[in-house]
């Protein structure tokens, strides 16, 4: 299994830790710009790193984070006990990190790059958000046209979240599988790292479906891979739909799920580096399933 730590191998001569920071954008799904009320599983406090805040985390997600260098201050902190990376990496998690005025977009990544140690940047984003100037800007700071020998270096994950355009209006997604297509070729056609981010278990999907993503994800020009097994998270249309008829639902049990895993695994190309195959949501915003498992004790069930 292509791990991501060997595909960052490949970039850095050393072990680089990601700080994951909230650069308080929004999301054009949530504020009627594509749609209202998000995607139906989405709550983006599960996400958000405690010490985002000043002042502590808003379980409903909507406190006013620190600054970037604040942020990432109080990260470095946060990993102090688990040594001393080779170099940093700026990750910008929380809602659409592409969606803005390219000036304030550029501002941000800049401040977080010019922070001791930080050697690049990871940006989550939509695949419908990617407007041809930042595309460009990305281009000449980080891709083909950047200087070489000392460019920083740059992933975009594209939240696709499925391959099945049916699922995606049925999450009130906002985008199609084309546009994803799409926003992983302008990207690589512009030298940028793209990674892709999927979610197994949404509602109606089969484990035919599952497969398909795989050979789907496999034929776009991606480098890394985030799985997340459905998971029902307070605050959410979800959680509501849940609590209707828990029965229209079928949440993993950790066995099912490694067996899926295990099936997709071996229908994805394998020069595609798996970054994550679990999530695990705070337990405080957790509906189900609670496997009451760590991530790495997940991680046995996939053994032969």
């Amino acid at each position: 299994m292509y791990t991501i730590a060997r595909y960052f191998d490949g970039f850095f001569p050393g072990k680089v830790q990601k700080i994951a920071v909230n650069a308080g954008l929004g999301c054009p799904n949530r504020d009627g710009t594509i749609g209202s009320g998000g995607c139906i599983y989405c709550n983006n406090a599960a996400f958000n790193p405690r010490y985002a805040y000043e002042n502590g985390l808003d379980p409903l997600g909507d406190a006013v984070p620190g600054s970037i260098t604040r942020q990432l201050q109080k990260g470095v902190e946060f990993f102090a006990g688990k040594g001393t990376p080779y170099a940093y990496l700026a990750y910008f998690q929380s809602y659409t990190n592409t969606y803005g005025p390219t000036d304030k977009l550029i501002a941000l990544y800049e401040e977080a790059l010019s922070f001791p140690g930080v050697a690049g940047l990871v940006i989550a984003t939509r695949p419908d958000c990617l407007a041809p100037d930042l595309l460009d800007s990305f281009q000449r700071r980080f891709g083909n046209l950047a200087p070489q020998g000392n460019k920083p270096f740059l992933l975009v994950e594209l939240g696709i979240e499925s391959t099945n355009d049916e699922t995606l209006r049925r999450i009130n997604r906002g985008h199609d599988f084309a546009s994803a297509v799409e926003a992983a070729d302008q990207l690589h056609s512009r030298g940028i790292q793209v990674g892709a981010h999927l979610i197994l278990g949404l509602p109606g999907e089969t484990h035919e479906d599952f497969m398909a993503h795989a050979h789907r994800i496999s034929k776009l020009p991606v480098s890394t891979l985030k799985l997340h097994q459905l998971q029902v998270i307070k605050g959410t249309q979800l959680e509501r739909m849940y609590a209707a008829d828990p029965s229209a639902f079928h949440l993993f049990t950790p066995q099912e799920y490694a067996a899926v895993v295990k099936d997709f695994v071996a229908n994805l190309r394998p020069d595609i580096a798996l970054d994550r195959l679990v999530s695990e949501s705070p337990k405080s915003l957790l509906v189900a399933p609670d496997w009451g498992l760590k991530p790495s004790e997940f991680s046995k069930l996939l053994a032969p």
